[in-house]
């Protein structure tokens, strides 16, 4: 017996089997719900239930509160359907979704972009066209069984002659995969990946100024969606906020430097919290999301873009929301959840 799941206000349905999460079973059948870690962490999925029966599997109290639970909110990424359900979700993409693919890859290269920040270069297979959004991202499939999530920092067009893919990975001592990145791994390893993943990707049929915001590595996926912009000359204004604890962490300033040249209607404005006497940082201080609120206190007209620290992109979600007025349908977020934020 399978249920069926309505989303509204975009009328798309698909079928649940009895113990399927709904957000797999959309996902298999082409339906885009928002999402993120897929983990019951970040809270991406949280939607309202309209009718029916959903029960939860494990998941945080942070991504889905009792009182929220008891309002009629769900997790999507471990919610189970016991009936069939509605769904009011806004962020649904469109028939035709690029499709998931699992293939092997080559690691063209390894950089160092700082103390505990790499760009990957990947090489993908010529013979097997990867399509995807600029800002989704592609989970590495691990011997084990275990999968790592990671955000292509190059827009599309970028592999059209060379297919590639840029990750901009940091490490986190102890991590089973990021130790390897660090330590062992080397040029011409194959690793294998499927993907793409995620909802955060621009939405280029409003006309609204963005706002852009990046906390650490959280900097990929917004570096894809300006590359994607600048490809597809779309020249709403937008202003970019990088925040690091210090100058080091905005691994790739100078990049960004490059496209202000070329673009504009982009400015950028970095963020350090915990910067020493010695940095000789001349530039903003303190906590990145509230840079914005100090430059935009009336965020009602925008459309804000956040990838980063799940406490950076919660709090932004949050203020943006109750203390800018941004309307909560127009906060599109990627919070980069690790395997410890998952426990």
């Amino acid at each position: 017996m399978t249920f069926n799941i309505t989303v509204e206000p975009s009328g798309r349905t698909f079928t649940a089997e009895p113990d399927e999460a709904m957000l797999v079973a959309g996902i298999r059948q082409g339906i885009g719900l928002p999402y993120g870690c897929k983990d019951g962490a970040c809270g991406s999925c949280k939607c309202r239930l309209l009718s029916g029966s959903v029960v939860h599997g494990v998941h945080q109290a942070k991504a889905l509160s009792a009182d929220e639970e008891a309002a009629g909110y769900v997790l999507t990424c471990c919610g189970v359907a016991h009936s069939d359900v509605v769904l009011e979700s806004r962020q649904v993409t469109e028939a035709g979704a690029f499709p998931i693919k699992k293939m092997p890859v080559r690691v063209n290269s390894l950089e160092r972009a700082s103390h505990d920040v790499m760009v990957l270069n990947l090489q993908l297979p010529a013979s097997d066209a990867f399509q995807y959004r600029a800002g989704q991202y592609v989970e590495f499939l691990l011997r084990d069984g275990d999968r790592r999530s990671y955000s292509m920092a190059n827009a599309p067009h970028t592999q059209v002659d060379h297919p590639r893919m840029e990750l901009h990975l940091r490490h986190m001592p102890g991590g089973k995969f990021t130790d390897h990145v660090f330590s062992t791994m080397k040029e011409k390893d194959i690793l294998r990946i499927e993907g793409p993943y995620g909802s955060f990707f621009l939405r280029e049929e409003s006309n609204k100024p963005l706002v852009l915001l990046a906390s650490g590595t959280g900097f990929a996926p917004i570096k894809a969606l300006i590359e994607h912009m600048q490809f597809k000359n779309i020249t709403r204004p937008a202003t970019l906020y990088w925040g690091g604890r210090r100058p080091a962490d905005l691994y790739q300033n100078a990049w960004i430097e490059a496209r202000l040249a070329d673009m504009p209607n982009l400015r950028y404005v970095p963020v350090v919290s915990d910067a020493l006497p010695e940095d000789a940082w001349t530039g903003r201080t303190g906590f990145v999301h509230k840079a914005v609120l100090e430059d935009f206190p009336d965020l009602s007209g925008h459309q804000v873009y956040a990838c980063g620290a799940p406490i950076v992109v919660e709090s932004a979600r949050a203020e943006y929301s109750t203390l800018a007025g941004l309307p909560s349908e127009e906060f599109f977020a990627d919070s980069f959840t690790s395997a410890a934020d998952t426990l």
